[in-house]
């Protein structure tokens, strides 16, 4: 057993020097956690290059904020996952409570401030690594730049000293992604007490001053927070569209439904038991999916969707079929508007398309039969033989002819692969890197194959769905320069979100059309926003329809 101070096995690197040793050292508890603690030494200043902090894992033991605490126990490099970031910490051999008084044992808080976050990456990384586990604060008068979640997590904007305008702001003080850093990291914070935590959404300001030890989790670094904290609250009106369809146009809706499905899933049937059951239909997705479509897009002629999962949800069974999703999301839309849908999909093959297991994910179509009719024939799937594809969501495409104008109109329905498994800027190798990215291009690539033979027939076409990518991607550019202009980029630059990513207001649905068709202003685009933008209550189940917001098209024909 060595003696140690907490800045020695912390080291300057990210990697401990005492890794594997049993080691003893002595700090102030400066946060208590679900399966652990942190210390700090006492009475010292901070020399910005390592931290005198460090989580002790215990899960069965914790002792109080305040005291002093002596601990023993094997120092690790812990690693998460195979691209994550060590974290140095101590596996609790024992402990004893050294009873002291507290105005002897000062731990002084750091104060995050804009000032003290670098704009480079690399030197935030090295930044925070050196910050990790010490007890730091934030001012009053922040901004919230991401609504409040399930798990207490909150993301802050440093606008004490004036709004931060080094990224362009909405209207609601949301953050729009930057494309030069679109992995940008904003302090934040979580409330592991649920009754300490609060539903606010996007906009709400800080009205008290935070504070707690920083920690890594989830790839990024948050506060731990255990005391109440106060806001002024922002209040988020639904957005309701200005388009409507007439003789010469349609309107399409995208709408993303989170993995809907009708069945409660039995616990004995599922992969994840803890994950892989719910009740949208109890819950009331069916419902608010319904007034989304009712009385946001005021029932749109086509309704593009993503993420429909079968009728026995996510339970590991044979069925693929998902009638009695639809049946139930076209009652409840019926219910509402008196408005009839009908629906259109090909199922996937049981589990070949990716993700829930067991769901079949998949794209469809609802459709009003009173406004446009669609050709069965020409229903089909893309890349269903392409690698890329492999285990993804596959485009769906069908031809639709407008019934007043008689004019005909192909819409292709993606999903592209998904941006999970990108790398965190605080990987100690390959920061940041998408390794997805280039299946999406591929993806991409064989939807512009499918458009080129479109272009050839002197129809009209409208691609649309979740593209997991922004409007500046290589993705989006296979499609634009092979052609086709993006709708989203109609859009005032502070408007052109759908996706709340930690903060960073984003967009990943679009709207792709001919150039004919948007030269001569016969192509309009709207975001219907709120998903994105309203906070639920921490410590319980969503109750939001979709993680997105929606998006509408007004497309004439005639």
């Amino acid at each position: 057993m060595t003696k140690v101070t907490i800045r020695d096995i912390q080291g300057d690197s990210l990697y401990s020097p005492f890794s594997g040793e049993t080691v003893t050292v002595a700090g102030v508890v400066t946060g208590v956690l679900r399966r652990g603690f942190y210390i700090q030494t006492p009475n010292k200043e901070w020399d910005r290059l390592g931290s005198d902090a460090v989580f002790v894992y215990s899960p069965g033991w914790r002792p109080e904020v305040g005291v002093m605490v002596e601990a023993e126990g094997e120092c690790l490099n812990y690693i998460k996952h195979e691209t994550a970031k060590p974290v140095t910490q101590l596996r609790l051999i024992e402990a004893d409570v050294v009873r002291v008084n507290p105005a002897d044992y000062q731990v002084d808080p750091i104060e995050i401030t804009a000032q003290l976050i670098p704009n480079d990456n690399a030197r935030l990384a090295r930044l925070l690594n050196a910050l990790e586990g010490m007890l730091v604060t934030i001012a009053s008068g922040q901004t919230f730049i991401a609504p409040s979640n399930a798990h207490g997590d909150y993301v802050l904007a440093l606008d004490s000293s004036g709004v931060d305008r080094s990224a362009v702001r909405t209207e609601d003080g949301g953050v729009i992604v930057e494309n030069s850093n679109p992995l940008r990291w904003f302090p934040g914070f979580r409330v592991s007490n649920y009754n300490h935590a609060q539903r606010l959404n996007l906009g709400a300001k800080l009205r008290s001053r935070i504070t707690g030890p920083l920690h890594f989790r989830a790839d990024a670094y948050q506060m731990s927070v255990d005391q109440p904290f106060t806001i002024d609250p922002y209040f988020v009106e639904l957005s309701k569209t200005a388009l409507f369809s007439d003789d010469a146009s349609v309107t399409i809706m995208t709408l993303n439904c989170f993995n809907l499905d009708p069945h409660v899933e039995s616990e004995h049937r599922v992969s994840n038991p803890r994950q892989d059951i719910d009740d949208d239909w109890g819950e009331g997705r069916f419902h608010t999916l319904a007034q989304a479509v009712g009385l946001q897009a005021l029932c749109p002629d086509i309704i593009a969707l993503q993420e429909i999962q079968d009728s026995d949800g996510a339970e590991l069974t044979t069925v693929v079929d998902a009638t009695v999703t639809y049946q139930k999301l076209i009652e409840a839309i019926e219910t509402l508007t008196e408005v009839r849908y009908a629906w259109l999909d090909i199922p996937p093959e049981s589990g070949a398309d990716g993700g829930q297991p067991g769901g079949n994910i998949r794209n469809a179509f609802l459709y009003r039969a009173d406004r446009v009719t669609p050709d069965l024939g020409s229903l089909r799937l893309l890349g269903t033989n392409d690698p890329c594809y492999t285990d993804s969501r596959k485009p769906l495409v069908v031809c639709f002819t407008h019934t007043a104008s008689s004019q005909k109109l192909e819409v292709i329905n993606v999903h592209f692969a998904s941006k999970r498994h990108q790398s965190s800027i605080f990987a100690p190798e390959n920061p940041g890197v998408d390794a997805k990215s280039e299946i999406r291009i591929a993806q991409a690539m064989v939807v512009a194959n499918e458009l080129e033979k479109i272009r050839l027939s002197n129809v009209e076409y409208y691609v649309t769905g979740d593209f997991n990518d922004t409007q500046q991607s290589d993705t989006l550019a296979t499609l634009t320069d092979s052609g086709s202009v993006n709708l989203v980029m109609s859009l005032p630059e502070n408007q052109r979100y759908d996706y709340n990513h930690r903060g960073k207001l984003q967009v990943l649905m679009h709207g792709l059309v001919s150039h004919r068709l948007a030269e001569q202003d016969r192509a309009q685009y709207e975001i219907l926003h709120g998903n994105e933008l309203i906070g639920i209550n921490p410590g319980e189940e969503t109750d939001k329809p979709s993680d997105h917001a929606y998006v509408i098209a007004k497309l004439t024909l005639a």
